[in-house]
């Protein structure tokens, strides 16, 4: 729940922080015509549109188990981390490649440039505000398994999306004074139209990524594994059973799992025996590992296990 509430709390900051950056760069790009400003500022209202979209996304996956959706709606917040993916390509980096091309085309000097200088440095502000509290929320798993695995192994798309996106609005905002910078200084408008394109790429790349692990999620990844060895630990440690065969998880939102385990019962058992245990199991696992929200216990031997693994997954 606590990290639930921390990745909220980075989201609404980066809303907050792509409003007031959205404001300034539209009002840039309107007075000083800049072509990479465009981009910047069609970057900075879809990363806007983005966060209504994920919270959107938390208010509908909150929604409780019913009769139609027994496991409830957790993956909603996927499916929307996923549009948020895709809004990123189509919106963001399909303007920004298309603005840069016809700029280069047809360059157009920049009026008033120290108009755009000084609104890409408040929109760095801005952003960079936004990207602390991003990076605070992100660091705690950064520091156990680097960024990169940290970014793989993931569970929750908001937590990892409002870093990445603050990440390429931090590059894009230098792209965009660079480009900016060399279109007045070398008086040559068509790096104006480059830095849109690169900041077009920018925005592809980064969609790609978040589109990749989002639709990963969606589509169902494994929980945790130190999440799996532990409730297998439970299992194994439990009376009347003589051994935990193994398990499957499937991630249904960042806080909530669904876990089915095979153990094999010690022969002397009965049914009410093996009922007992079974509950005594379920127990155990639900008071060590809350987000465990459905667990299904199969008496099994291990050579039927493995067979049924076989099976499956060959």
């Amino acid at each position: 729940m606590a990290a639930g509430s921390s990745t909220k709390t980075s989201v609404y900051a980066a809303l907050l922080g792509n409003v007031l950056v959205a404001v300034t760069k539209i009002g840039a790009a309107a007075w000083t015509g800049s072509s990479a400003m465009t981009s910047e500022a069609v970057h900075s209202l879809v990363d806007t549109t983005n966060e209504i979209l994920l919270l959107y996304g938390y208010r509908r996956a909150a929604r409780p188990p019913d009769e139609s959706h027994p496991l409830g709606y957790g993956r909603e917040l996927y499916f929307w981390s996923f549009i948020v993916a895709l809004l990123i390509f189509a919106l963001g980096a399909g303007v920004s490649l298309f603005q840069g091309i016809l700029h280069v085309a047809a360059p157009e000097p920049i009026e008033d440039p120290i108009v755009s200088f000084v609104v890409l440095g408040l929109s760095f502000l801005f952003e960079g505000g936004s990207w602390l509290i991003a990076l605070r929320r992100f660091r705690s798993d950064a520091e156990r398994f680097g960024y990169y695995q940290a970014f793989v192994r993931s569970k929750d798309p908001p937590a990892f999306m409002v870093l990445l996106e603050d990440s390429a609005a931090l590059l894009g905002i230098a792209i965009a004074a660079a480009a900016t910078a060399a279109a007045v200084w070398l008086d040559q408008p068509v790096w104006d139209g480059v830095g849109s394109i690169l900041i077009g790429l920018l925005l592809a790349t980064a969609s790609v990524a978040l589109a990749r692990e989002s639709k990963s999620l969606l589509i169902g990844e494994p929980a945790d594994p130190e999440l799996a060895r532990s409730i297998l630990e439970v299992a194994r440690r439990s009376p009347g059973v003589l051994r935990a065969n193994g398990l499957l998880t499937v991630q249904l939102s960042p806080a909530e799992v669904v876990v089915a385990l095979s153990i094999e019962f010690a022969d002397d058992k009965r049914a009410d025996d093996i009922e007992q245990c079974v509950v005594s199991i379920e127990t155990e696992i639900r008071r060590r590992h809350p987000s465990v929200a459905a667990l299904f216990i199969k008496p099994q031997t291990d050579a039927r296990y493995r067979a049924a693994r076989a099976r499956r997954f060959g």
